[in-house]
Protein backbone atom coordinates (compact mmCIF):
# COMPACT_ATOMS: atom_id res chain seq x y z
CA UNK A 1 0.00 0.00 0.00
CA UNK A 2 1.38 3.39 -0.97
CA UNK A 3 0.54 6.43 1.11
CA UNK A 4 1.03 9.89 -0.35
CA UNK A 5 1.84 12.08 2.63
CA UNK A 6 2.08 15.44 0.90
CA UNK A 7 -1.60 15.42 -0.02
CA UNK A 8 -2.78 13.17 2.77
CA UNK A 9 -6.47 12.35 2.93
CA UNK A 10 -7.43 10.77 6.26
CA UNK A 11 -8.75 7.25 5.89
CA UNK A 12 -10.77 5.70 8.67
CA UNK A 13 -8.61 3.12 10.43
CA UNK A 14 -11.40 0.57 10.25
CA UNK A 15 -14.73 0.25 8.46
CA UNK A 16 -16.93 3.23 9.27
CA UNK A 17 -19.87 2.89 11.59
CA UNK A 18 -23.12 4.38 10.26
CA UNK A 19 -24.78 6.46 12.97
CA UNK A 20 -26.71 9.61 12.15
CA UNK A 21 -24.40 12.63 11.67
CA UNK A 22 -25.75 14.21 14.86
CA UNK A 23 -25.19 11.09 16.92
CA UNK A 24 -21.75 10.69 15.38
CA UNK A 25 -20.63 14.14 16.55
CA UNK A 26 -22.25 13.60 19.95
CA UNK A 27 -20.12 10.48 20.16
CA UNK A 28 -17.02 12.52 19.27
CA UNK A 29 -17.95 14.92 22.08
CA UNK A 30 -18.25 11.98 24.49
CA UNK A 31 -14.81 10.70 23.47
CA UNK A 32 -13.39 14.21 23.92
CA UNK A 33 -14.93 14.30 27.40
CA UNK A 34 -13.31 10.92 28.04
CA UNK A 35 -9.91 12.35 27.18
CA UNK A 36 -10.64 15.28 29.51
CA UNK A 37 -11.37 13.09 32.54
CA UNK A 38 -8.52 10.68 31.83
CA UNK A 39 -5.93 13.43 31.44
CA UNK A 40 -7.11 15.56 34.35
CA UNK A 41 -7.17 12.49 36.60
CA UNK A 42 -3.61 11.66 35.56
CA UNK A 43 -2.28 15.19 36.14
CA UNK A 44 -4.51 16.27 39.04
CA UNK A 45 -1.95 15.48 41.78
CA UNK A 46 0.41 18.10 40.30
CA UNK A 47 -1.76 20.87 41.72
CA UNK A 48 -2.47 18.97 44.95
CA UNK A 49 1.00 17.75 45.97
CA UNK A 50 1.27 19.75 49.17
CA UNK A 51 -2.11 18.80 50.72
CA UNK A 52 -1.69 15.19 49.51
CA UNK A 53 1.74 14.85 51.12
CA UNK A 54 0.60 16.45 54.39
CA UNK A 55 -2.58 14.39 54.64
CA UNK A 56 -0.97 11.07 53.75
CA UNK A 57 2.23 11.62 55.73
CA UNK A 58 4.58 11.25 52.75
CA UNK A 59 7.10 13.56 51.13
CA UNK A 60 6.15 15.81 48.23
CA UNK A 61 8.40 13.71 45.99
CA UNK A 62 6.61 10.52 47.01
CA UNK A 63 3.24 12.17 46.38
CA UNK A 64 4.50 13.06 42.90
CA UNK A 65 4.84 9.34 42.19
CA UNK A 66 1.05 9.34 41.80
CA UNK A 67 1.61 11.05 38.45
CA UNK A 68 4.69 9.02 37.51
CA UNK A 69 3.10 5.66 38.34
CA UNK A 70 0.01 6.32 36.24
CA UNK A 71 2.08 7.62 33.32
CA UNK A 72 4.50 4.67 33.32
CA UNK A 73 1.63 2.16 33.55
CA UNK A 74 -0.13 3.94 30.66
CA UNK A 75 2.96 3.59 28.50
CA UNK A 76 4.30 0.14 29.29
CA UNK A 77 1.01 -1.74 29.63
CA UNK A 78 -0.91 -0.49 26.61
CA UNK A 79 0.51 -2.71 23.80
CA UNK A 80 -0.30 -5.83 25.78
CA UNK A 81 -3.80 -4.78 26.86
CA UNK A 82 -4.75 -3.56 23.38
CA UNK A 83 -3.64 -6.91 21.96
CA UNK A 84 -5.44 -8.92 24.65
CA UNK A 85 -8.68 -6.99 24.04
CA UNK A 86 -8.37 -7.05 20.26
CA UNK A 87 -11.73 -8.79 19.77
CA UNK A 88 -13.68 -6.66 22.27
CA UNK A 89 -16.27 -4.21 20.94
CA UNK A 90 -14.71 -0.75 21.25
CA UNK A 91 -17.78 0.86 22.82
CA UNK A 92 -17.78 -1.82 25.50
CA UNK A 93 -14.04 -1.45 26.01
CA UNK A 94 -14.22 2.33 26.41
CA UNK A 95 -17.13 1.95 28.82
CA UNK A 96 -15.04 -0.48 30.88
CA UNK A 97 -12.08 1.91 30.91
CA UNK A 98 -14.31 4.75 32.16
CA UNK A 99 -15.77 2.47 34.84
CA UNK A 100 -12.22 1.70 36.01
CA UNK A 101 -11.48 5.44 36.07
CA UNK A 102 -14.64 6.25 38.07
CA UNK A 103 -14.02 3.49 40.62
CA UNK A 104 -10.34 4.42 40.82
CA UNK A 105 -11.15 8.04 41.60
CA UNK A 106 -13.70 6.90 44.18
CA UNK A 107 -11.16 4.63 45.88
CA UNK A 108 -8.59 7.45 45.84
CA UNK A 109 -11.07 9.76 47.56
CA UNK A 110 -11.61 7.36 50.50
CA UNK A 111 -8.31 5.44 50.63
CA UNK A 112 -6.87 5.34 54.17
CA UNK A 113 -3.23 5.11 53.12
CA UNK A 114 -0.74 6.00 50.38
CA UNK A 115 0.12 2.44 49.15
CA UNK A 116 -3.53 1.81 48.27
CA UNK A 117 -3.70 5.09 46.36
CA UNK A 118 -0.49 4.32 44.47
CA UNK A 119 -1.70 0.83 43.53
CA UNK A 120 -5.01 2.28 42.38
CA UNK A 121 -3.20 4.84 40.23
CA UNK A 122 -1.22 2.05 38.55
CA UNK A 123 -4.44 0.29 37.51
CA UNK A 124 -5.94 3.57 36.34
CA UNK A 125 -2.77 4.12 34.29
CA UNK A 126 -3.39 0.91 32.34
CA UNK A 127 -6.91 2.13 31.54
CA UNK A 128 -5.60 5.55 30.51
CA UNK A 129 -3.05 4.04 28.12
CA UNK A 130 -5.65 1.90 26.37
CA UNK A 131 -7.88 4.94 25.93
CA UNK A 132 -5.07 6.82 24.15
CA UNK A 133 -4.67 3.85 21.80
CA UNK A 134 -8.34 3.50 20.84
CA UNK A 135 -9.96 6.91 21.42
CA UNK A 136 -8.93 8.77 18.28
CA UNK A 137 -9.61 5.73 16.12
CA UNK A 138 -13.13 5.45 17.52
CA UNK A 139 -13.87 9.12 16.83
CA UNK A 140 -12.69 8.79 13.23
CA UNK A 141 -14.97 5.79 12.68
CA UNK A 142 -18.26 7.32 13.84
CA UNK A 143 -18.32 10.35 11.53
CA UNK A 144 -18.39 10.51 7.72
CA UNK A 145 -14.99 9.64 6.30
CA UNK A 146 -14.44 13.14 4.93
CA UNK A 147 -14.71 14.50 8.49
CA UNK A 148 -12.42 11.90 10.09
CA UNK A 149 -9.49 14.27 10.55
CA UNK A 150 -11.73 16.97 12.03
CA UNK A 151 -13.04 14.43 14.53
CA UNK A 152 -9.47 13.58 15.54
CA UNK A 153 -8.71 17.29 16.01
CA UNK A 154 -11.81 17.74 18.19
CA UNK A 155 -10.81 14.82 20.41
CA UNK A 156 -7.26 16.13 20.78
CA UNK A 157 -8.66 19.50 21.89
CA UNK A 158 -9.48 17.69 25.12
CA UNK A 159 -5.80 18.05 26.01
CA UNK A 160 -6.06 21.83 25.89
CA UNK A 161 -9.38 21.82 27.75
CA UNK A 162 -7.81 19.71 30.51
CA UNK A 163 -4.85 22.09 30.70
CA UNK A 164 -6.85 25.31 30.67
CA UNK A 165 -9.89 24.21 32.70
CA UNK A 166 -9.52 20.81 34.32
CA UNK A 167 -6.31 21.07 36.33
CA UNK A 168 -6.91 24.65 37.62
CA UNK A 169 -10.51 23.63 38.48
CA UNK A 170 -9.23 20.68 40.51
CA UNK A 171 -6.90 22.96 42.43
CA UNK A 172 -9.74 25.43 43.06
CA UNK A 173 -12.03 22.65 44.33
CA UNK A 174 -9.33 21.47 46.72
CA UNK A 175 -8.89 24.97 48.14
CA UNK A 176 -12.65 25.19 48.70
CA UNK A 177 -12.95 21.73 50.28
CA UNK A 178 -10.14 19.14 50.34
CA UNK A 179 -8.32 16.80 47.96
CA UNK A 180 -10.57 13.85 48.78
CA UNK A 181 -13.65 15.80 47.73
CA UNK A 182 -11.86 16.77 44.51
CA UNK A 183 -11.28 13.14 43.55
CA UNK A 184 -14.83 12.26 44.58
CA UNK A 185 -16.15 14.92 42.20
CA UNK A 186 -13.93 13.53 39.44
CA UNK A 187 -15.35 10.06 40.12
CA UNK A 188 -18.79 11.54 39.48
CA UNK A 189 -17.60 13.24 36.28
CA UNK A 190 -16.11 9.95 35.07
CA UNK A 191 -19.46 8.24 35.72
CA UNK A 192 -21.30 10.93 33.74
CA UNK A 193 -18.92 10.48 30.80
CA UNK A 194 -19.50 6.71 31.07
CA UNK A 195 -23.22 7.36 30.56
CA UNK A 196 -22.54 9.72 27.65
CA UNK A 197 -20.46 7.06 25.90
CA UNK A 198 -23.15 4.44 26.42
CA UNK A 199 -25.85 6.73 24.98
CA UNK A 200 -24.03 8.28 22.00
CA UNK A 201 -21.46 5.86 20.63
CA UNK A 202 -22.70 3.08 18.34
CA UNK A 203 -21.49 -0.48 18.46
CA UNK A 204 -17.92 -0.60 17.12
CA UNK A 205 -16.73 -4.16 16.59
CA UNK A 206 -12.97 -4.41 16.59
CA UNK A 207 -11.35 -5.10 13.25
CA UNK A 208 -7.75 -4.90 14.52
CA UNK A 209 -7.24 -8.50 15.61
CA UNK A 210 -3.52 -8.19 16.30
CA UNK A 211 -1.66 -10.37 18.82
CA UNK A 212 1.07 -9.15 21.16
CA UNK A 213 3.74 -10.65 18.90
CA UNK A 214 2.28 -8.87 15.88
CA UNK A 215 2.05 -5.57 17.77
CA UNK A 216 5.75 -5.56 18.57
CA UNK A 217 6.53 -6.89 15.10
CA UNK A 218 4.89 -3.92 13.38
CA UNK A 219 7.88 -1.55 13.51
CA UNK A 220 10.20 -4.37 12.46
CA UNK A 221 8.48 -4.92 9.13
CA UNK A 222 6.90 -1.48 8.68
CA UNK A 223 9.67 1.03 8.01
CA UNK A 224 7.43 4.14 7.87
CA UNK A 225 5.98 3.30 11.28
CA UNK A 226 9.48 2.82 12.66
CA UNK A 227 10.41 6.28 11.39
CA UNK A 228 7.28 7.81 12.92
CA UNK A 229 8.03 6.22 16.30
CA UNK A 230 11.59 7.57 16.15
CA UNK A 231 10.24 11.06 15.44
CA UNK A 232 7.81 10.73 18.35
CA UNK A 233 10.68 9.76 20.66
CA UNK A 234 12.80 12.77 19.63
CA UNK A 235 9.89 15.19 19.77
CA UNK A 236 8.51 14.06 23.13
CA UNK A 237 11.94 13.96 24.75
CA UNK A 238 12.62 17.50 23.56
CA UNK A 239 9.23 19.02 24.25
CA UNK A 240 8.61 17.53 27.68
CA UNK A 241 12.25 17.79 28.70
CA UNK A 242 11.92 21.56 28.30
CA UNK A 243 8.26 21.98 29.33
CA UNK A 244 8.74 20.16 32.63
CA UNK A 245 11.16 22.88 33.73
CA UNK A 246 9.25 25.94 32.51
CA UNK A 247 8.51 27.09 36.05
CA UNK A 248 12.10 27.04 37.38
CA UNK A 249 13.33 28.59 34.12
CA UNK A 250 10.88 31.48 34.38
CA UNK A 251 11.58 31.94 38.08
CA UNK A 252 15.28 32.20 37.31
CA UNK A 253 15.09 34.33 34.15
CA UNK A 254 12.19 36.66 34.97
CA UNK A 255 11.59 36.19 38.72
CA UNK A 256 8.11 35.04 37.75
CA UNK A 257 5.46 34.76 40.45
CA UNK A 258 3.22 31.73 40.95
CA UNK A 259 0.30 33.75 39.58
CA UNK A 260 2.14 34.63 36.38
CA UNK A 261 3.29 31.03 35.89
CA UNK A 262 -0.34 29.90 36.18
CA UNK A 263 -1.27 32.41 33.48
CA UNK A 264 1.59 31.16 31.31
CA UNK A 265 0.40 27.55 31.55
CA UNK A 266 -3.16 28.56 30.69
CA UNK A 267 -1.88 30.57 27.72
CA UNK A 268 0.05 27.51 26.56
CA UNK A 269 -3.15 25.45 26.70
CA UNK A 270 -5.05 28.05 24.69
CA UNK A 271 -2.26 28.02 22.12
CA UNK A 272 -2.54 24.23 21.96
CA UNK A 273 -6.26 24.49 21.16
CA UNK A 274 -5.47 26.95 18.36
CA UNK A 275 -2.78 24.60 17.09
CA UNK A 276 -5.21 21.69 17.04
CA UNK A 277 -7.59 23.74 14.91
CA UNK A 278 -4.82 24.82 12.53
CA UNK A 279 -3.49 21.27 12.30
CA UNK A 280 -6.96 19.98 11.48
CA UNK A 281 -6.92 22.20 8.41
CA UNK A 282 -3.32 21.62 7.28
CA UNK A 283 -2.65 17.90 7.73
CA UNK A 284 -5.05 17.01 4.93
CA UNK A 285 -3.08 19.27 2.59
CA UNK A 286 0.45 18.40 3.68
CA UNK A 287 0.97 16.01 6.55
CA UNK A 288 4.73 16.02 6.21
CA UNK A 289 4.80 19.81 5.86
CA UNK A 290 2.54 20.26 8.91
CA UNK A 291 4.89 18.28 11.14
CA UNK A 292 7.97 20.13 9.86
CA UNK A 293 6.31 23.55 10.20
CA UNK A 294 5.05 22.73 13.69
CA UNK A 295 8.49 21.52 14.75
CA UNK A 296 10.18 24.65 13.39
CA UNK A 297 7.64 26.85 15.17
CA UNK A 298 8.35 25.02 18.41
CA UNK A 299 12.09 25.58 17.98
CA UNK A 300 11.40 29.26 17.25
CA UNK A 301 9.30 29.49 20.43
CA UNK A 302 12.13 28.04 22.54
CA UNK A 303 14.62 30.43 20.94
CA UNK A 304 12.23 33.30 21.72
CA UNK A 305 12.09 32.13 25.32
CA UNK A 306 15.88 32.29 25.50
CA UNK A 307 16.19 35.67 23.79
CA UNK A 308 13.15 37.83 24.54
CA UNK A 309 11.75 35.79 27.40
CA UNK A 310 13.23 38.15 29.96
CA UNK A 311 9.97 40.06 30.34
CA UNK A 312 6.35 39.05 30.68
CA UNK A 313 5.32 40.09 27.15
CA UNK A 314 8.12 38.05 25.60
CA UNK A 315 7.28 35.02 27.74
CA UNK A 316 3.58 35.17 26.79
CA UNK A 317 4.44 35.47 23.08
CA UNK A 318 6.84 32.53 23.27
CA UNK A 319 4.38 30.33 25.18
CA UNK A 320 1.49 31.07 22.80
CA UNK A 321 3.70 30.09 19.85
CA UNK A 322 4.92 27.01 21.73
CA UNK A 323 1.33 25.92 22.41
CA UNK A 324 0.30 26.42 18.77
CA UNK A 325 3.32 24.44 17.56
CA UNK A 326 2.64 21.64 20.03
CA UNK A 327 -1.00 21.39 18.89
CA UNK A 328 0.02 21.13 15.22
CA UNK A 329 2.75 18.54 15.84
CA UNK A 330 0.54 16.51 18.16
CA UNK A 331 -2.17 16.10 15.55
CA UNK A 332 0.39 15.55 12.78
CA UNK A 333 2.13 12.68 14.56
CA UNK A 334 -1.18 10.88 15.15
CA UNK A 335 -2.07 11.19 11.47
CA UNK A 336 1.44 10.07 10.54
CA UNK A 337 0.86 6.93 12.60
CA UNK A 338 -2.41 6.33 10.74
CA UNK A 339 -0.74 6.94 7.39
CA UNK A 340 2.02 4.46 8.21
CA UNK A 341 -0.28 1.70 9.50
CA UNK A 342 -3.88 2.30 8.35
CA UNK A 343 -4.89 -1.34 8.67
CA UNK A 344 -3.48 -1.77 12.18
CA UNK A 345 -3.99 1.72 13.57
CA UNK A 346 -4.94 0.74 17.13
CA UNK A 347 -1.92 -1.55 17.43
CA UNK A 348 0.33 1.16 16.00
CA UNK A 349 -1.19 3.73 18.38
CA UNK A 350 -0.48 1.42 21.30
CA UNK A 351 3.21 1.53 20.36
CA UNK A 352 2.93 5.29 19.86
CA UNK A 353 1.40 5.60 23.35
CA UNK A 354 4.12 3.43 24.87
CA UNK A 355 6.86 5.54 23.26
CA UNK A 356 5.10 8.80 24.14
CA UNK A 357 4.48 8.12 27.82
CA UNK A 358 7.87 6.50 28.39
CA UNK A 359 9.61 9.47 26.81
CA UNK A 360 7.66 11.93 28.97
CA UNK A 361 9.27 10.29 32.00
CA UNK A 362 12.68 10.06 30.30
CA UNK A 363 12.47 13.68 29.11
CA UNK A 364 11.84 14.85 32.66
CA UNK A 365 14.68 12.67 33.93
CA UNK A 366 17.24 13.80 31.36
CA UNK A 367 16.07 17.40 31.64
CA UNK A 368 16.57 17.19 35.39
CA UNK A 369 20.14 15.99 34.92
CA UNK A 370 20.83 18.92 32.59
CA UNK A 371 19.23 21.36 35.01
CA UNK A 372 21.22 20.04 37.97
CA UNK A 373 24.59 19.92 36.24
CA UNK A 374 24.47 22.65 33.56
CA UNK A 375 21.76 25.03 34.73
CA UNK A 376 18.07 25.24 33.88
CA UNK A 377 18.76 27.19 30.67
CA UNK A 378 20.52 24.12 29.27
CA UNK A 379 17.19 22.25 29.40
CA UNK A 380 15.74 24.66 26.83
CA UNK A 381 18.71 24.01 24.54
CA UNK A 382 18.15 20.28 25.08
CA UNK A 383 14.56 20.75 23.88
CA UNK A 384 15.71 22.67 20.81
CA UNK A 385 18.23 19.97 19.88
CA UNK A 386 15.82 17.04 20.21
CA UNK A 387 12.93 18.71 18.39
CA UNK A 388 15.41 19.66 15.63
CA UNK A 389 16.35 15.98 15.29
CA UNK A 390 12.66 15.10 14.86
CA UNK A 391 12.28 17.79 12.16
CA UNK A 392 15.43 16.68 10.35
CA UNK A 393 14.27 13.05 10.38
CA UNK A 394 10.87 14.04 8.97
CA UNK A 395 12.46 16.26 6.31
CA UNK A 396 14.90 13.51 5.32
CA UNK A 397 12.19 10.92 4.70
CA UNK A 398 10.66 10.68 1.27
CA UNK A 399 7.32 12.13 0.32
CA UNK A 400 6.08 8.67 -0.43
CA UNK A 401 6.27 5.78 1.98
CA UNK A 402 5.26 2.19 1.50
CA UNK A 403 4.20 0.51 4.72
CA UNK A 404 4.29 -3.23 4.83
CA UNK A 405 1.04 -5.02 5.43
Amino acid sequence: MTVREETYTPVAPQKQASPSPTRGWLGVAAITASLFVFLTTELMPIGLLTPLSESLGVSVGAAGLMVTAQGVAAGLGVPFIVAWTRRVNRRRLLSTLLAVLAVGNLITSVAPNYPLILGTRLIMGFASGVFWAIGVSMAMRIVPEKHANRAAAVVMSGISIATVVGIPLGTLLESASDWRTTFLIWAGLSALVFLAVALTIPSLPSANAVSVREVFGLPVRNVPLRVVLAMVVFFVLGHFGAYTFVRPYLEESTSATVGFITVVLIVFGIGGAIGNFIGGQTVTKSLRGSFIAGGLLLIAALVMLLTIGTNEVGVIAAMVLWGIAFGVVQLSQINMTLAAAPETFEAAMSLNTMAYNTCIALGALVGGLFADHAGVTSVVWFGIALVALAVILRAATGRRTTPAN
